[in-house]
């Protein structure tokens, strides 16, 4: 019995005796911000990977379509290098179509400029654009019961 009691007394003691932490740090919000050169150079190092295969490409597309920003020409450019190193020209020509459909919720003058940027990489690379291809204009859709 003596055992069980002496025991039983070391064991609550050794739970009372735990140090009691006094300091607390928290770093949650003590990260480096991000500078947009920074921003640019890291997407056009990560389009610009030689070893990039069109999985890679999707995934930092759709983080990037995320994101509340139209990217800069220069990365767009890397973007459709890397895809023409995968071989995917549906792919560059579905970037170009959401690049155009987000500019222009922002203005109807960021668009042309962006082309203006990319023409002569568009040119290299023999990428099409959406409004060569006639993607501007749904094929089926309806008439507006407006216009009729």
């Amino acid at each position: 019995m003596a055992y069980l009691f002496r025991s039983v007394l070391l064991q609550s003691l050794s739970k009372t005796a735990r140090p009691v932490w006094t300091t607390m740090q928290r770093n949650m919000s003590s990260h480096n911000k991000e500078t947009d050169e920074e921003f640019d150079q890291r997407w056009k190092a990560y389009f610009d990977r030689p070893a990039i295969d069109g999985w890679d490409i999707r995934q930092g597309i759709n983080h990037m379509n995320r994101l509340d920003l139209i990217p800069e020409p220069d990365i767009i450019k890397a973007c459709l290098k890397a895809c023409r190193r995968a071989n995917d020209h549906s792919l560059a020509v579905r970037y170009l179509e959401a690049i155009r459909y987000k500019s222009n919720t922002v203005s109807n003058k960021v668009w042309p400029w962006i082309l203006q940027e990319i023409r002569p990489t568009l040119n290299e690379l023999g990428v099409s654009i959406p409004e060569d291809l006639g993607y501007h204009k749904p094929e089926l859709a309806l008439k507006s019961v407006d216009d009729m």
